[in-house]
């Protein structure tokens, strides 16, 4: 994809990320269970990277300079959204399902921007957030409760969604960021520095995990979720995903996580045979029933207008202009 021409709806770009996210937790847990999960993480990353640069060198402006400090921005911005992000990830999936991940991630992710931005003073409080932030609360409390349960996978399950929820913060701030990163680079540039920094990082923290792996008896099928991890679920999904963010502001993007859950539900149980109990489950429906009307308010949100990726400024809505990330 090019980084020219107009974006006709920034939401579709952004359900396609969030149907690539959806699948990529189930992919992800297939890596996992045939090799160290930091090595997991630097197979979707690194390949990623490897893709990313071949569609700058393809599709990139040459003409256009970069500013140092906006490379280095979108680096650290790597730093947070994909090496800590996934580091936490991989590492909870080696101790608990996919579908907890895909619960409590794309959730607990607007929740916590929704979050900061109250306490922050930056969006104003009223009674629909602050019912569904409590909802949503109370909802996660019952689904940690659920999954430390007897019968629900116990310590080792809860560990790994604690780590599930570490995930959601580095995300919910990475999304705060993103406006900041788009409004000094192009998205396809920022993108790539952001996975290339983080897989770097990723690389060093997997280099001594690299041995263990057995990479001629790995099965056809760990190299193929892979693959699709790397292209899909790394390179395409962030990239669209920066897009649509840059048109829609961090809030509304937030808003398009509530898809990611369907996705992966029907991915975890169809593909991969996974379930969580009766207490899970309702602390799960809490969770998301609190989480969307702290971000709706209640109400669907409002078109965005059209964004010119040429000139890749976020646009000047509510929610950016509240947003640390957009405000200088």
């Amino acid at each position: 994809m090019g980084t020219s021409g107009r974006i006709s709806n920034p939401y579709v770009l952004l359900l396609a990320t969030m149907v690539l996210w959806g699948s990529s937790f189930s992919s992800s847990k297939v890596v996992v269970d045939h090799m160290p999960h930091s090595v997991g993480a630097l197979l979707r990353f690194g390949g990623g990277a490897v893709a990313l640069l071949l569609a700058v060198a393809m599709f990139g402006n040459r003409e256009v300079r970069v500013p140092a400090r906006s490379g280095w921005l979108a680096a650290a911005a790597g730093v947070l959204g994909v090496f800590a992000y996934n580091g936490f990830f991989f590492w909870g999936l080696s101790l608990a399902p996919s579908l907890d991940a895909g619960i409590l991630i794309p959730v607990m992710s607007p929740l916590l921007t929704n979050g900061f931005l109250l306490i922050t003073g930056k969006e104003k409080a009223n009674w629909a957030r602050v019912t569904g932030l409590g909802l949503g609360l109370a909802g996660a409390a019952v689904f940690f409760v659920g999954a430390g349960g007897q019968g629900s996978g116990g310590s080792s399950r809860l560990l790994g969604d604690a780590l599930f929820l570490l995930s959601a913060v580095c995300w919910a701030s990475y999304t705060l960021i993103g406006p900041r990163v788009l409004a000094g680079v192009d998205p396809l540039r920022a993108t790539t520095y952001a996975t290339c920094a983080g897989a770097v990082l990723l690389g060093v923290f997997a280099a001594p995990d690299l041995g263990k792996v057995t990479w001629a008896d790995l099965p056809a099928g760990v190299w193929w979720n892979a693959a699709y991890l790397a292209i899909g679920a790394a390179a395409v999904a962030n990239l669209l995903y920066y897009r649509g963010v840059g048109s829609v502001g961090p809030a509304r993007a937030s808003l398009m996580m509530f898809n990611v859950p369907i996705v992966n539900t029907l991915c975890a149980t169809v593909l991969l045979g996974e379930s969580f109990g009766a207490l899970q489950g309702a602390g799960a429906l809490v969770l998301v029933l609190g989480a969307a009307l702290a971000v709706t308010q209640g109400k669907l949100p409002r078109r965005s207008p059209v964004a010119d990726t040429r000139q890749p400024a976020p646009v000047r809505t509510r929610e950016s202009e509240a947003s640390p990330a957009t405000s200088s």
